[in-house]
């Protein structure tokens, strides 16, 4: 056999290892509708990180994550104000843009920082909400429930973020 046959040959079975590997994955991702999981722990830092899909649905499930990830990190405490400012971000996400989101957690000691990420480039303003709004009052929630919180432009869109404290006194840090 000539080394330009087994050249050939091998590529042919390295094509059919890439397209099945490419088969495999494109399937896992399905079985796992579209949220993809990353988790990277280091000795005094722990991050979890989610992809969601632009869907009605995803503000469940990023407090869902939200929950799971403080118990499994010894912050629960946190859990029922992270809930409820991850939800107000994830569905202001979903309802004011059209691509995914990204919901990114980190805790160092005591301080929980909660990211969302999304396709949108315009920064909110606070709104003014009457008595019977349904809307317009999550950044007012964020101001008073979060130690701290912004907004930050990406390449891609914006990053809203807001920081809790588990110090003891409350989620708010003094």
């Amino acid at each position: 056999m000539s080394q330009a046959s087994i050249t050939s040959a091998v590529g042919r079975a390295a094509a059919v290892h890439r397209s099945r590997v490419r088969e495999r994955w494109q399937a896992a991702r399905r079985r796992l509708g579209e949220i993809v999981v990353q988790l990277a722990e280091e000795p005094e830092i722990k991050t979890a990180s989610w992809h969601l899909p632009a869907s009605r649905r995803s503000p469940a499930v990023a407090r869902r994550l939200t929950r799971l990830s403080l118990e499994r990190w010894d912050m629960g405490g946190l859990s029922d104000t992270a809930e409820l400012l991850v939800s107000e971000l994830a569905t202001n996400a979903v309802c004011h843009t059209r691509g995914p989101v990204r919901l990114t957690l980190t805790a160092q000691e005591n301080l929980l920082r909660c990211e969302v990420e999304d396709t949108g480039h315009l920064l909110p303003q606070p709104g003014e909400a009457d008595d019977f709004d349904e809307s317009g009052r999550g950044l007012r929630i964020l101001d008073l429930m979060a130690c701290c919180w912004g907004a930050t432009h990406t390449p891609a869109g914006k990053v809203m973020w807001f920081e809790l404290s588990g110090d003891g006194d409350g989620d708010r840090a003094a």
